[in-house]
């Protein structure tokens, strides 16, 4: 078959090193442009030394000729710059798989009320379809604008969706309390992210209100069948370049065992290629999915306190942003799912 053809859009930061690094040796993708306002006409090996001989260079982030030659756009920008740029490659005809928040709440208000504006354009938020591959992996066969999952959402909605639909744990009161590593806050030069500043320090940041929990809520509603759901979303700074490790604390349901949690999962994921679940009683490590696209999941039941603890962990440049981006391309153009991400 052909291959598919994909433009990157902000290849100079982390997740998209991690695009080309996955991208490179993808058995059924041909990279055709990498877009750096900053590094435009600079050699790939510039920025990133590892891809010397590549033969990428950089260009100018213009849409109409790009969307000329590719099949898909992968947007690995800011928040709020990606909507610019889907637009017209929506309008070309291009598939956009966007890595940013730009387009994965459902809801107007609650854009407005987390990101502090209008949506530019809210009917591409009612059209979007959410780019978690074990949660819409139907939808995403026809999908053309894929809102790539959040890492922080991610390492919560996988390990939780099944427990909530199944009515195991209870839809209030849920807590969920994550690690990342510094690469989650992007490729740039600010002090709170710095060697020195990171480095002996485990810190708590956005107790209350972060970006990513309305995201979060509005899965595990869905999951759950309820209107909405409110729960604790306590994320810290880690001192380690990638990964995230996320404990959720749910209140238990009557009749709620560990062998039923095991059942649940094994339904849920035990076909899943890039989700494993390990036996009761464990705990996941980030260690272990480090430049990886799979999700651990280890899982307890405290029949002292009646909560189920649930230990989720994800690389959050792969899982958590370009190889779930990759997984979602490989599933709209009905490739094999894993191409690449092995």
């Amino acid at each position: 078959m052909n291959k598919v053809r994909v433009a990157i859009f902000g290849a100079s930061g982390y997740a998209g090193e991690e695009l080309l690094r996955i991208l490179l040796r993808h058995p059924n993708a041909e990279i055709v442009a990498i877009t750096s306002r900053k590094n435009a006409g600079e050699p790939v090996e510039t920025v990133f030394p590892r891809f010397t001989g590549s033969g990428l260079k950089f260009v100018a982030p213009d849409t109409a000729e790009i969307a000329k030659k590719c099949d898909a756009a992968i947007l690995a920008l800011p928040h709020g710059l990606a909507t610019e740029f889907a637009i017209p490659l929506l309008e070309a005809g291009v598939k956009v798989f966007d890595i940013s928040a730009d387009f994965r709440l459902k809801s107007e208000a609650k854009y407005k009320e987390y990101y502090k504006a209008d949506h530019p354009a809210p009917e591409l938020l009612k059209t979007a379809v959410y780019g978690l591959p074990e949660r819409y992996r139907e939808q995403l066969k026809t999908a053309d604008l894929v809102a790539c999952a959040g890492c922080y959402p991610t390492s919560s909605i996988l390990p939780s969706a099944p427990l909530l639909a199944a009515g195991l744990v209870s839809p209030k009161n849920v807590i969920v309390s994550s690690c990342s590593g510094v690469t989650g806050a992007g490729r740039k030069v600010d002090l709170p992210y710095i060697y020195p500043e990171c480095n002996e320090s485990l810190r708590a940041y956005g107790v209350v209100g972060h970006r990513h929990l309305p995201e979060i809520e509005q899965e595990m509603a869905f999951a759950a069948g309820v209107p909405e759901m409110a729960i604790n979303f306590i994320p810290h700074l880690a001192p380690m370049n990638r990964g995230i490790n996320s404990t959720l604390i749910m209140d238990a349901m009557p009749g709620c065992t560990l062998e039923k949690i095991t059942e649940v999962y094994e339904k849920a994921y035990g076909q899943e290629q890039f989700v494993r679940v390990l036996p009761a009683k464990r705990t996941a490590d980030t260690k272990y999915v480090f430049m990886t696209n799979c999700c651990e999941i280890g899982y307890n039941f405290d029949a002292h306190t009646n909560k189920v603890i649930v230990t989720s962990c994800i690389d959050n440049l792969t899982k958590g942003a370009a190889g779930q981006a990759v997984q979602c391309m490989n599933i709209r153009f009905g490739l094999d799912e894993a191409a690449g991400l092995l």
